[in-house]
């Protein structure tokens, strides 16, 4: 196809057949799609300087995934140079960087590049785009926008009085500031996430006073991360069906245990015991065993993985708090109990804008309401977790309820990019110019949603960020991924509504 890619600062309006928000793993994934297609005519926009998205971002200490690294990668860009079963941050980012080289994305990527509001023309049919530049703002339009900005790409900072007073380090684990040495420091970290059990033991050698503020204890399980041989490297370069067979495996194993996890059974009684027994051999004071022991099930919140977690809170220099925070001050955080506690630096382990993304309110359709207005209007959602009534040509890539908290996130957003391509393969055809759901659909879409979810271990009480302010999983996809992938391998126009 022919195609007339702007320059890196355009200074006029241009057109493109898809614009493509982010380049993580689920834009890069897009993108790659449309050029093995001979489809040549998109930009994808980031507002960074490099790809990577969740990997490029996160590079705090002790970072790495909790998903075996042969699955979570591509399954058109295997990588058979993984050094761990387990990667840390920049071995996957390192590898993003390579596929994007290899497979030509960077030609597309507009770097420095953050879509600041989009809004559906309903006569031209057409999405109307401004961007950021490294000179300026820049007009755009787009027959189809894929939303590839991701679930864990906003920061979230707690709403704590005086927050904004601190006269110390105040950093979030998503933006650490690898250039502030924590030597000696009195440092406070508020949150006991995925973030927090990777970057406290990191730390926690070389602060001088490390006090953890707690809300809810986390349930953790044994890291069973090993160095990856050379000999099993080159194994998998000489043959690698091997790999291919040595992922399905992960994969399908990982479905057979989210068959027990998901209806809150066998799984979860064992993942309760080993849980419990990984702290009793990690931790010998019982107040502090007491602590650390989750008071909800296992699954209900994310499963964390980790060897040096409780150890690492067991150590002299280590306090945990589970008083809750009343007031920051400009060279202290102060609990509940009146307790004032000095510190230098403050870490931020608070997680994500997910049900919320800022990004929510810079799309906008044709009567001008963003999807934050729409979402408080309906439930949160998104056709095959993927289109979102009233607008039209606007694809989310991850969308709402195809988050996952058992396998590769990958799986999802490789499904929901083929379904996308099928979905502008079958609008060519038909010679339509537009494509959105059916109201009614969504209304069933969510139904359905919410009838999965009754009956799994996520509705059984506890409070998580899978859920939204209403109280509903709209996060996580509440099922088994092997259901997923079937629905995505066909379109069902009926569903939806063409605009010729």
């Amino acid at each position: 196809m022919p195609t007339d890619l702007p320059p890196a600062d355009p200074t006029e309006p241009r057109h493109l057949r898809v614009a493509i928000v982010g380049a993580g793993f689920s834009g890069m994934a897009t993108a790659v799609a449309l050029l093995d297609e001979g489809r040549d005519d998109f930009v994808i926009f980031e507002r960074a300087d490099s790809v990577g998205g969740t990997w490029r971002d996160n590079s705090y200490p002790g970072c790495r995934c909790d998903v075996p690294s042969h699955l979570y990668s591509f399954s058109f860009a295997p990588n058979p140079e993984w050094p761990e079963t387990y990667s840390p941050a920049g071995e996957i980012h390192a590898y993003q960087r390579r596929v994007a080289e290899e497979r030509g994305l960077l030609a597309h990527i507009r770097f420095g590049h953050e879509v600041l509001g989009a809004d559906w023309d309903p006569d031209a049919r057409r999405w109307r785009l401004e961007t950021s530049t490294p000179a300026g703002t820049a007009a755009w339009t787009a027959d189809v926008v894929v939303g590839a900005f991701g679930l864990l790409a906003e920061p979230a900072t707690p709403d704590i009085p005086g927050i904004d007073t601190f006269a110390g380090k105040l950093m979030h684990s998503a933006r650490w500031d690898h250039g502030h040495d924590l030597t000696g420091e009195r440092v406070a970290v508020i949150g006991t996430g995925a973030s927090a059990i990777q970057f406290v033991p990191a730390i926690q050698p070389t602060v001088g006073r490390l006090t953890v503020f707690q809300r809810t204890a986390p349930w953790v399980l044994p890291h069973r991360n090993r160095r990856i041989t050379s000999a099993e490297r080159a194994l998998y370069r000489r043959f690698p069906v091997v790999q291919r067979f040595n992922r399905t495996l992960i994969y399908l194993s990982r479905e057979l245990v989210a068959a027990g996890m998901i209806r809150n059974r066998g799984v979860t009684d064992g993942a309760k015991k080993l849980g419990l027994k990984h702290i009793r051999d990690s931790i010998a004071d019982p107040e502090l065993r007491r602590k650390v022991t989750p008071d909800f099930e296992p699954f209900c919140k994310r499963i964390l993985l980790s060897d040096d977690w409780y150890t690492a809170l067991d150590q002299p220099n280590v306090d945990l708090v589970t008083d809750g925070i009343v007031e920051i001050r400009p060279h202290s955080v102060v609990t509940a109990t009146g307790q004032e506690i000095e510190v230098d630096t403050i870490v931020l382990g608070t997680g994500f804008h997910v049900t919320d993304s800022p990004m929510m309110d810079r799309f906008r359709n044709a009567e001008g309401h963003s999807i934050a207005e729409v979402f408080r209007k309906t439930r949160i959602g998104a056709y095959q977790g993927t289109l979102i009534p009233t607008f039209p040509n606007l694809f989310m890539i991850p969308g709402p309820n195809t988050g996952i908290g058992h396998t590769s996130l990958l799986v999802m957003i490789e499904a929901q990019v083929g379904w996308t391509l099928r979905v502008l393969r079958a609008l060519e055809q038909r010679g339509a110019a537009a494509v959105e759901v059916r109201e009614d659909v969504h209304e069933q879409w969510c139904d359905l949603m919410d009838a999965k979810t009754r009956p799994t271990v996520w509705a059984s009480g506890c409070s998580s960020w899978y859920l939204d302010a209403d109280g509903r999983n709209s996060t996580l996809w509440p099922g088994l991924t092997i259901e997923f992938l079937a629905r995505l391998r066909r379109v069902d126009l009926s569903k939806l509504r063409l605009t010729r």
